[in-house]
């Protein structure tokens, strides 16, 4: 796990002391991943959330160089609304640090982060993975790496569908992360219920995930994450037709085109959103939500028994 310099937001600081529950945010959805000003509103909803369901938020994310934990409404309404918003993982906290960026970090940074400051539970959208064609172009999500020496729980809705969700969860056995759904022992697959694939474990309740996180601990095992897939229901998943129509036709545009690399996502992403007037936006907003909730839920269920969770200062 690597080490940080870090500042940390009042109410984070403040929970700390108070050895209340808190859950990691990404910053990313603020600033790259949802349009303006949708993103602002959202990731005050996202805060909300947390708080409603018994924990404290601390969205990760870089001011002038400074990796904050805890950002306040001030500096996350900057991220939302500033131009040139560097997008850091785990490779360029370094670079941003030194040379004084405003940043946004990403699943793979903010776990990492979070790790380093003791928080055990993060929640984020979907995960990165493997990219469709990897076996050509080797495109592949920091995220999986980073996520095999990181011990954090993710709760997510799984990968995004428009990535090789099989490949994804093959590496991630090969890595040694961790994988359960939540009430399912089907992958999700973001935008839709049910990802394709099986997975090996369920859970079924904040106290059951909070028991892992406990045990791992006790028995000194697993140094990498545990992947909480959350499937969104089934009445509010994206129109299943819809969704394969639209991947189907994005696929086709990024083959006609010659798209390839860190711009295939943003753009199947926009072309979601563009085709289904909107719906794939609705869907993933639901979906870390629900994301949020639950991991505050697991935070507040692990507090009293998992004195990480509950940070002890440092002397």
């Amino acid at each position: 796990m690597g080490r940080f310099s870090i500042r940390y937001g009042d109410h984070v600081t403040r929970a700390r002391l108070d050895g209340r529950p808190v859950v990691a945010l990404e910053s990313t959805i603020v600033s790259h991943g949802l349009p303006r000003p949708d993103n602002l509103r959202v990731a005050r909803e996202i805060e909300q959330t947390v708080r409603d369901n018994g924990a404290v938020p601390a969205t990760i994310g870089m001011i002038g160089g400074e990796l904050v934990v805890g950002l306040d409404d001030a500096q996350i309404e900057h991220l939302a609304g500033a131009d040139g918003v560097a997008k850091l993982s785990v490779r360029d906290l370094a670079l941003g640090a030194a040379t004084g960026a405003d940043g946004a970090t990403t699943v793979a940074a903010t776990s990492a982060v979070a790790a380093a400051a003791g928080i055990g539970v993060f929640a984020t959208g979907g995960l990165g993975g493997v990219h469709r064609e990897a076996s050509t172009t080797f495109d592949e999500s920091a995220d999986l790496t980073t996520l095999a020496r990181t011990p954090i729980v993710v709760v997510c809705a799984g990968v995004k569908s428009i990535l090789d969700v099989g490949a994804t969860l093959e590496r991630l056995e090969t890595l040694g992360v961790a994988v359960a759904g939540y009430g399912t022992r089907r992958f999700p697959g973001f935008f839709v219920t049910d990802g394709g694939h099986d997975v090996d474990w369920q859970l079924d309740s904040p106290a059951q995930v909070a028991a892992v996180m406990q045990a791992r601990e006790d028995h000194g095992v697993g140094a990498g994450a545990l992947v909480l897939g959350n499937p969104l229901p089934a009445d509010e998943q994206l129109d299943r037709e819809l969704h394969d129509r639209t991947l189907a036709e994005g696929l086709g545009l990024l083959a006609r085109d010659g798209i390839t690399g860190k711009a295939v996502t943003p753009f199947l992403l926009s072309h979601f959103h563009s085709s289904t007037e909107g719906r794939s936006l609705e869907v993933n907003v639901r979906i870390i939500l629900r994301n949020a909730a639950l991991a505050a839920q697991i935070a507040a269920a692990a507090t009293p028994a998992h004195t990480a969770l509950g940070f002890s200062l440092p002397a």
